[in-house]
């Protein structure tokens, strides 16, 4: 069961990649799970990924809370908050 994850702006510099295939633990059901997943990799995950950072993530293009469900196929971005002008 996979998920295809999609880094933006400054967390695909950070990452270094822009999108991946991720396999989805079996303890993976939302996306908090997911995050704490993401930031056990360390580095810049760990520091990017962080609860006091600010980030936003959107499950099939809809921008979702952590408690949001995380399933097989799904499509999640992670990208910084955006400002208008």
């Amino acid at each position: 069961m996979t998920i295809q994850l999609i880094f933006l702006a400054r967390l695909r510099e950070r990452f270094g990649v822009a999108r991946e295939a991720f396999v989805l633990p079996v303890q993976v059901a939302t996306v908090a799970d997911l995050l704490a997943e993401l930031r056990a990799r360390g580095g810049a995950f760990a520091e990017e990924l962080a609860p006091q950072r600010a980030f936003r993530v959107a499950v099939n293009q809809d921008v979702v809370a952590v408690d949001h469900p995380v399933k097989a196929g799904d499509e999640v971005a992670i990208f910084p908050p955006v400002t208008g002008g």
